[in-house]
């Protein structure tokens, strides 16, 4: 894509969550569109936001799990960047025009204590970490899922450039020392409205919530860019996605570390 391509996609993207009106997909618009010129519009977009008075809080790790990579026909997790006016207080009303088409992933939040940089492992992430928390992400689609013509769907470039479809946070819960437990044994019972809808372990994040960290930092530091002291890094979500509309409560159980929830 050319640079006048990408800023032009950006701009659409922030109009589309400003108006609550989807834009089709870039991938149809732009058919040799990689994954680089994705991260590209996703970095303009970013800017954009920044312009508007809006504060880099933390990061998300998309397309960790077996089942979502195998939907995209990809092999490696997406990323996306967390703002001040995403996150959301704990059994937090969420308001009806706030978001298109919400979802819900249940995940384990990583709070950094210290910079994260370079070529890390498990052992350095856990080392940077002030505490995990149980958290939800909301999810929105500012592109459309599935194009109303050629009946083709969003594919990674789409989901990469849309922010990784990162839309809101709630943390609740407990905050866990990152080696007091087993993270892979951390999870959740997701409900709506009273009823279970998907359960889940950290485990289930590429065999452990950390290792989306690990490739995260690493791809970062391709870039010259780290994840800093302070940041909140939702570290990928363990379960499908739940679809969140009008009326619905979400209630993530994580047991003895406890509930986090939001109403719509």
């Amino acid at each position: 894509m050319t640079r006048e391509e990408i800023r032009a996609a950006a701009a659409a993207l922030d109009e589309a969550e400003r108006t609550r009106s989807q834009i089709g997909l870039l991938s149809r618009a732009h058919p040799e569109m990689s994954m680089d010129d994705a991260y590209a519009v996703q970095a303009a977009w970013v800017q954009k936001k920044l312009a508007h008075g809006r504060r880099v809080i933390g990061r998300k790790i998309g397309l960790t799990s077996k089942a979502m990579q195998a939907a995209l026909s990809i092999d490696i997790p997406d990323s996306g960047i967390l703002f001040d006016d995403m996150l959301f207080e704990n059994d937090a009303a969420i308001p009806r025009d706030r978001f298109i088409q919400p979802r819900i992933e249940a995940e384990i939040a990583f709070v950094m204590k210290s910079d994260l940089k370079g070529d890390v492992g498990i052992d350095q992430v856990l080392d940077a970490t002030h505490y995990v928390q149980p958290s939800l992400e909301i999810l929105d689609t500012r592109i459309v899922r599935m194009d109303s013509e050629t009946g083709a769907t969003r594919n990674v470039c789409d989901t990469i450039s849309d922010n990784a479809a990162n839309a809101g946070i709630v943390l609740g819960g407990e905050k866990i020392g990152p080696r007091a437990v087993d993270l892979r044994w951390i999870g959740a019972i997701v409900m709506k409205n009273g009823e279970a809808e998907e359960t889940g372990l950290g485990g289930g994040v590429l065999n452990h919530p950390a290792e989306g960290i690990v490739w995260l930092v690493r791809r970062l530091a391709e870039y010259g860019d780290f994840i800093r002291a302070g940041e909140i890094v939702l570290s990928g979500s363990f379960i499908r996605p739940v679809e969140a509309r009008p009326g619905d409560a979400i209630v993530a159980d994580f047991g003895g570390y406890g509930c986090v929830s939001c109403q719509f």
